[in-house]
């Protein structure tokens, strides 16, 4: 389905689906939060606020620094956004306002704009519900690393005590690459997670 948008808007959607982040933390996204050449991204515990956009200053969900590695696409989609902001201090600035951030809905209208009604079939923070689901059903990597990479917090108190600080990055390294080469497999006809 075909979107007239902004590139930076079709970019944002698709840098969306590859990494699977929240909402607010695509959206608020700096620069300098990136290392393209490694090949992550750091999302901070928190941002700085921008006077007129209400929770700019919001950075990870769960108040500590989240570490998102970036499959080859993912890395190859910011250096091409990169093109159209690279000069301004946010990933994704409001059109007109280099200072300023994209809207809140601007995925979503997208989606809409394709065709999909974002309430019945697929809508920005439904990524995350897609990406988790397919990377369980794979086999392929542990429930810790995929929780992991979600950023959810643990809800075993006694178990929390054991993994907060495994980070399982070897294994979320595999696991981007495995979803974005799934993402593009899936562009010429479906293949469950767990023949792919």
């Amino acid at each position: 389905r075909q979107d007239r948008a902004l590139p930076v808007t079709k970019l944002c959607l698709e840098l969306s689906l590859h990494t699977f982040v929240r909402s607010s933390e695509m959206r608020f996204a700096r620069w300098s939060e990136f290392d393209l050449d490694k090949a992550v991204w750091t999302l901070p515990a928190s941002r700085e606020k921008v006077d007129g956009y209400r929770f700019s200053d919001r950075g990870a969900k769960m108040k500590s620094p989240h570490m998102i590695p970036l499959s080859p696409q993912a890395v190859r989609i910011l250096r091409e956004i990169h093109a159209y902001s690279g000069m301004t201090q946010n990933v994704f600035p409001k059109h007109g306002d280099p200072h300023g951030f994209i809207a809140d809905g601007t995925v979503n209208n997208s989606l809409q704009r394709m065709g999909y009604d974002t309430l019945t079939e697929v809508c920005g923070h439904g990524f995350r519900g897609m990406a988790c689901g397919a990377l369980i059903e794979s086999t392929l990597f542990s429930e810790d690393a995929v929780e992991k990479q979600m950023s959810h917090q643990e809800r075993n108190s006694v178990r929390q005590a054991y993994v907060h600080h495994a980070k399982f990055l070897d294994e979320r390294k595999m696991m981007l690459h495995w979803w974005s080469d799934y993402l593009d497999a899936n562009q010429e006809q479906y293949i469950s997670p767990y023949d792919f």
